[in-house]
């Protein structure tokens, strides 16, 4: 059973189900619990996109099938991504453009992004957790789980607020770059974006600390 740290230890239960971070957190008095994570963080093109969620676990406004945005397809982001922010008690979701990633580099956004989305929640959670990657300043405690979104319901709807918010950024830059074909790679690093890439050199919403963008020299208008 994974212990949660911080002023007053709490275990969970492995079976206790996705809601399981969230009750045990409550029954100490942690309560409400936000979950943050990001989507393309790994991506060389498009913007790097953060959401903070804090659900309600009463029965009347769980949501099921509740997982990793990966792990879901399209249709099913998009059907969750409508529950989640009818039902949410909070969400929000903010967006880091390309040239910043650029500035900070990939960690230093990707923590930022979390923190302003967590900051930006109209309700200040009494404890935060995280997807992975630890995030201070946020006046209250809280926890970097591995995997977080697998396992803790506000986290897993937080990556699928930020996968759905970002897929749809990214199908809009496909009509304005239509060579990059950024509906189907969604701006990462794969065999056909490369390809184009080589072709057509990278466009204003590149990341240009990716090295594999930045050996490219010719700039598409």
């Amino acid at each position: 059973m994974p212990a949660i740290g911080g002023p007053v230890p709490v275990m969970v239960r492995r079976d206790s189900g996705i809601y399981g971070y969230e009750r045990a957190l409550k029954r100490v008095g942690f309560d409400p619990v936000a979950g943050a994570d990001e989507a393309g963080r790994g991506a060389c093109a498009g913007p790097l996109v953060a959401a903070a969620v804090i659900l309600s676990d009463t029965k009347a406004r769980q949501i099921g099938g509740l997982n990793d945005s990966k792990l879901l397809t399209a249709r099913q982001r998009e059907r969750l991504y409508t529950e989640i922010t009818k039902k949410a008690v909070a969400w929000t979701v903010v967006s880091l453009e390309p040239g910043e990633c650029d500035v900070l580099g990939m960690h230093v956004a990707n923590v930022m992004a979390l923190r302003m989305a967590l900051m930006r929640l109209d309700i200040a959670p009494r404890y935060v957790l995280t997807d992975g990657f630890p995030v201070d300043g946020l006046g209250a405690p809280g926890l970097a789980v591995w995997k977080g979104d697998r396992v803790a319901a506000c986290v897993a709807a937080a990556s699928i607020i930020a996968k759905v918010t970002r897929d749809r950024v990214m199908c809009e830059l496909d009509e304005r770059y239509p060579q990059y074909e950024f509906k189907v790679h969604k701006g990462y690093c794969t065999p056909l974006h490369q390809e184009r890439l080589d072709a057509y050199g990278p466009s204003a919403t590149h990341r240009m600390r990716f090295i594999n963008v930045s050996r490219t020299t010719r700039v598409a208008s």
